[in-house]
């Protein structure tokens, strides 16, 4: 299923000006990415105090009743916090380009490392989404997802069917599935780049504040202001509907006014559920969305922020897409060499 904006399919490579090719996310349904032969590379996502990959039993070897703690202790290996990525930290006076530690530029395993230290329950999985390049059978680490683990308990068939009627049911009457409990995060970072080579792109985080706690829809903007700076585009509608907060910068990194014709361009969407463009035009963009509180709208029942570098991602994808035709082309190259040595004759 192709991520649409602005309810218009997203173009590609069909567009007769490359400079406006909008590289976006597909969402994979009914299959992970290593099934469907253009994702994950199948190593298990970690951290150890250098950032690099954990390991963790399968899901197969998980079984038994078990404690969230328990299921994310599996899960996590032989995770050590705190992590210790060695990217370099962003250039002095360069836009703030982090959500919680995680920023562009990052390895993957960095990545995975960061986040997992964020939060002693959270356990990363197969983020199910692929760009949508042609990959030639290679598996990328395009991404990846982080959750709450949640407490294992062995179920009966027909408690599962039972689950799975109440589930559609709720989605029929458009009440929403929630995968995050007051309390609690998740996470979505894109990653892109050469096998082994993966660097994020983007991340976007949703946290829900706990029941009984949750702070002033105000002082979460303000946090944000003092975190991120004057954001560069400010929707805030009246009550009872979500802030909206942008900080967009140009290649020079310079805040896009309203004034300049990238304004409505450089954009992006906080949730995490939901893909994001990327252009060559866009530097940083970091975008926040604060949801109030339904039985109170001065409180914030959950945030959302996430950071793209746009013009980053967009050429990390390109360079793959071409470095990867270049391998394809080079592999056919080498097995017709190869034929002509020792290929068969035909039968006539």
């Amino acid at each position: 299923m192709a991520v649409h904006v602005d309810n218009k399919p997203v173009e590609g490579r069909g567009t007769t000006d490359m400079q406006k090719w909008v590289l976006a996310m597909a969402l994979v349904t009914g299959c992970t990415l290593a099934a469907c032969g253009s994702g994950e590379s199948g190593k298990s996502g970690g951290g150890s105090a250098t950032g690099q990959a954990a390991s963790r039993p399968s899901a197969a070897a998980a079984t038994g009743n078990a404690t969230a703690a328990q299921v994310a202790d599996e899960a996590r290996g032989k995770l050590k916090c705190p992590a210790k990525p060695r990217t370099p930290a962003r250039a002095a006076g360069a836009p703030v380009d982090d959500v919680v530690g995680v920023r562009p530029g990052m390895t993957h395993d960095e990545a995975v490392g960061v986040v997992l230290c964020t939060h002693e329950l959270l356990v990363t999985a197969d983020a199910g989404r692929n760009f949508r390049i042609q990959t030639h059978g290679q598996k990328l680490r395009q991404g990846f997802v982080a959750t709450f683990a949640r407490e294992r308990v062995q179920r009966t068939s027909q408690q599962i069917l039972r689950d799975m009627q109440d589930g559609a049911m709720a989605r029929a009457n458009n009440r929403v599935v929630r995968d995050v409990n007051p309390g609690e995060a998740k996470w979505y970072v894109a990653t892109m780049g050469l096998p082994g080579q993966e660097k994020v792109i983007s991340a976007a985080r949703e946290e829900w504040f706990e029941a009984g706690r949750q702070p002033t829809a105000a002082s979460v903007e303000q946090a944000l202001t003092s975190k991120y700076g004057p954001p560069t585009h400010k929707i805030h509608p009246a009550s009872p509907n979500p802030r909206h907060l942008t900080w967009a910068y140009d290649l020079r990194q310079r805040p896009i006014t309203e004034a300049s014709p990238l304004h409505q361009q450089c954009q992006a969407t906080a949730d995490p559920d939901v893909g994001n463009n990327f252009s060559p035009d866009c530097g940083i963009v970091v975008a926040a969305t604060i949801s109030p509180l339904r039985d109170n709208p001065e409180l914030a029942e959950y945030l959302q922020v996430a950071v793209l570098d746009q013009a980053g991602g967009y050429q990390a994808i390109a360079d793959t897409e071409q470095a990867l035709q270049q391998q394809e082309a080079q592999r056919r190259k080498e097995e017709v060499e190869q034929a002509s040595k020792n290929a068969s004759a035909p039968t006539l």
